[in-house]
């Protein structure tokens, strides 16, 4: 048996089910990586890249192509996933070792694995660990605080409706008329978790977003406007605090860490275990469509919690799934709620109770249904970027 073929599928459409979210964006792209031997088993996996710069991930795979195709028979369970990624690194470490290349590289690695995994009769979390426990809990990843606060509170209520029994948040709020932001200070976050907390009581599971990976200006924190307000939101029992500084700063994620008010929480960004290193993460956030299933297994090594971040289309969640039921440290699966097409037509995934349940499915538990590329061709300029002038946001 031997790898005949490899291609990229972009796809283009609606980014959400979820109302609270579509109302900001409405589209969204996804670039998939398809294998195929040729007896025509195929292993399918996802970029995480393709919702950022979808064009650059044909170009990437086109170049990695004739290694795998290069590569040596293997026996039906005998696919060498590790040594052809491996193979793949070596041939780009010069600009591929981390970024772009790098993300591409993750997509490419789960086709691989979700081949290995279909080939062997057993998931892919089988392959990575012997065992896993029957569910995994689970929050409902709500993007923005919107304003004015009751509309806040009637978005958390639709999650909770759906099921989640956690939510994550963004600090500060962004106001549903004007889409103007009302940055985040100790008042502004005190008096949010104090309406959710009267409103949901105590059992509700609350994360918030700082999102300050990508901030600039005045509303980039810095150690000395972190600090406060984690102090200020100690005694609200958070699960944790994601990106409450940018990337730059490691130094400033030691010293948050250190002063330990809530668990912190970062590494959506990162492109490889190497980066994670630097890093001081009560909770570390590896993305398996970012990084790569392998990487992923090996930053949650180095923390004692993880939390795999997961707004990938379908295949590429279902990667972050596997490797946290793969892993024995997994605090708790971030999920989109209400999920889109990309998604429910993409994966298999079960929910129970705010719960997500553990796949046995062989493989990935995800497929490229007849018709989709049709259905959702893929649409130039539906990519998520950091607004800023000269970059208008399209639907």
């Amino acid at each position: 048996m031997r790898l005949t073929e490899v291609r990229t599928v972009l796809l283009t459409g609606p980014c959400t089910g979820d109302p609270w979210l579509s109302v900001f964006k409405q589209s969204r792209s996804a670039a998939l990586i398809e294998v195929r031997t040729g007896t025509g088993e195929t292993g399918l996996g996802e970029t995480y890249a393709g919702y950022f710069f979808p064009e650059s991930v044909p170009l990437i795979v086109e170049y990695l192509r004739p290694i795998l195709l290069a590569a040596e028979d293997f026996e039906p369970g005998g696919l060498d996933v590790r040594g052809l990624v491996a193979r793949m690194r070596t041939c780009f470490q010069f600009w591929g070792r981390v970024g772009l290349g790098a993300a591409v590289l993750a997509g490419i690695e789960a086709a691989l694995w979700d081949l290995a995994g279909k080939l062997a009769g057993l998931p892919v979390h089988r392959l990575l660990a012997e065992s896993a426990p029957a569910e995994l809990p689970a929050y409902a990843t709500g993007g923005p605080s919107p304003w004015p606060v009751d509309d806040l509170l009637r978005k958390v209520e639709f999650y909770r409706g759906l099921g989640f029994e956690a939510v994550k948040l963004s600090s500060g709020y962004l106001d549903s008329a004007t889409r103007s932001e009302r940055d985040c200070t100790v008042a502004t976050e005190v008096d949010k978790l104090e309406r959710l907390r009267a409103e949901f009581g105590t059992d509700l599971g609350i994360l918030l977003d700082g999102h300050m990976g990508h901030r600039e200006g005045e509303s980039r924190w810095d150690v000395a406007a972190a600090l406060p307000v984690l102090r200020a939101l100690a005694g609200y029992n958070l699960i944790f605090f994601e990106e409450p500084l940018p990337y730059d700063d490691p130094s400033g994620y030691a010293v948050l860490h250190a002063a330990g008010p809530i668990p912190i929480a970062g590494g959506e960004q990162l492109t490889s275990d190497a980066e994670f290193a630097v890093f001081a993460f009560g909770v570390a956030q590896p993305d398996a469509a970012w990084l790569g299933i392998d990487a992923f297994t090996r930053v949650a090594a180095r923390f004692p919690r993880v939390a795999p971040h997961a707004w990938s289309a379908g295949v590429g969640v279902m990667q972050n799934v596997h490797a946290a039921f793969g892993v024995p440290n997994t605090l708790i699966v971030e999920l989109p709620p209400a999920a889109g097409p990309l998604h429910t037509e993409l994966w298999t995934l079960e929910t129970r109770g705010g719960r997500v349940v553990r796949p046995d499915e062989p493989g990935l538990g995800v497929h490229l249904p007849p018709g989709v590329e049709e259905r959702y061709p893929f649409r130039p300029g539906a990519e998520e970027f950091s607004s800023v002038p000269g970059k208008l946001m399209r639907s």
